[in-house]
């Protein structure tokens, strides 16, 4: 039976990747604040919201009563997840990210990425590679 299932996995995918989920206390201004910073489409909703490229990809945003945001780097309440994307210049993306409502962490372990606070307190980091 296992060589069975190992053939099926090799000739197909068992899953799709359509979408990011992050929680949040207030979905629009999440996908507004990924939506600006990736020039993405939006699309929000009561509780729902998401930030959607041309080609398909998209992160979804879910509000969430009593959300506590992640600490980082410690793990008194762990991240969960986090996004990191690719910029050209770092002091250029830095500048732009804040404008939309970004806080640069104080933590900052890398030469080559930033470490910052979405509005809601998820960790991203903005990567030269």
């Amino acid at each position: 039976m296992p060589t069975a299932v190992v053939a099926i996995v090799a000739g197909m995918a068992i899953a799709r990747l359509p979408l990011i989920v992050v929680d949040c206390p207030d979905p629009g201004a999440l996908a507004r604040f990924y939506g600006a910073m990736l020039d993405w489409k939006i699309d929000v909703s009561a509780d729902r919201a998401s930030a959607c490229a041309e080609d398909g990809q998209c992160i979804s945003f879910h509000r969430v009563d009593g959300y506590r945001p992640p600490v980082w780097p410690t793990q008194e309440r762990p991240q969960q997840m986090h996004l990191d994307v690719i910029v050209d210049d770092l002091d250029v993306a830095e500048s732009a990210v804040i404008d939309l409502g970004a806080t640069r962490h104080p933590d900052q372990p890398g030469t080559s990425y930033r470490v910052f606070l979405d509005p809601a307190g998820h960790p991203f980091c903005l990567c030269l590679n």
